[in-house]
Formats: structure tokens, sequence, C-alpha cells
């Protein structure tokens, strides 16, 4: 059974789970804007996604870039969960997830690192 949650709610829960992420790597983050919208239009049961080019691929042509994005899908997260606890750590790990790949971690290291 879907949770349902008020849109102002989760994106605290955004907000949180950002907040996780460790100040060092956090200044490292740099033109990223993290988005909250209801459902991925091409795949509708993705929690997340990463636009953009990883920070280890960025070269002398990336200046000037508009900014990368990483998208949390509230709908698609709201689904899978069962409880407001389950949406709290199921965002974390969404939120970690695409923040990763910002800093060119590929999808199957993050879940053999328990963030898949």
């Amino acid at each position: 059974m879907a949770v349902s949650m008020t849109p102002g709610r989760f994106e605290e829960l955004v907000g949180d789970a950002l907040d996780l992420i460790p100040p060092q790597l956090a200044a490292a983050i740099d033109n990223v804007v993290v988005l909250v919208d209801d459902r991925n239009d091409e795949d509708p049961h993705l929690l997340g996604l990463y636009h953009g080019i990883a920070l280890t691929e960025r070269d002398s042509h990336y200046g000037g870039s508009l900014p990368d994005t990483i998208t949390v899908y509230r709908d698609a997260l709201l689904d899978i969960c069962s409880s407001e606890e389950e949406v709290v750590h199921e965002v974390a790990v969404t939120v970690i997830h695409e923040v990763a790949h910002y800093f060119g971690i590929e999808e199957d290291r993050l879940h053999e690192l328990g963030w898949g």
C-alpha cells in the first residue's frame, strides 16, 4: 500500500537526505540542481535520475554548461513504501545513489556498496 505524503513533507525528506552527505563531499558538489517530480515519463517506476556529466568525466569543455540535475520521483517512491519510516529510508538511498552517479560511481559498484 502506497504512503500518502504532502509534497512539502517529501521535499523536506529530500533535504534531510542531502544533509546526510559528508561536508567534504557536499563541498565538492558543483553545478547540480536537485529536483522533485511526480514520475519519470519514460519509466514511471524509476525512483531517481542523475542527468549530466559526472565529475570524473568533466574536462575543459565543461565550463559554462547548464547545471546537471538529480531528480527524485515522489510518486514512484511513495508507491513502493508502506510507512513514513520506509519513505525516509528510500529517499535517502535514492538521493545518495544519484549523488554517487555525479561523482562517477557506476551502478554495479553502488549495488556492491548497498546503495543500489
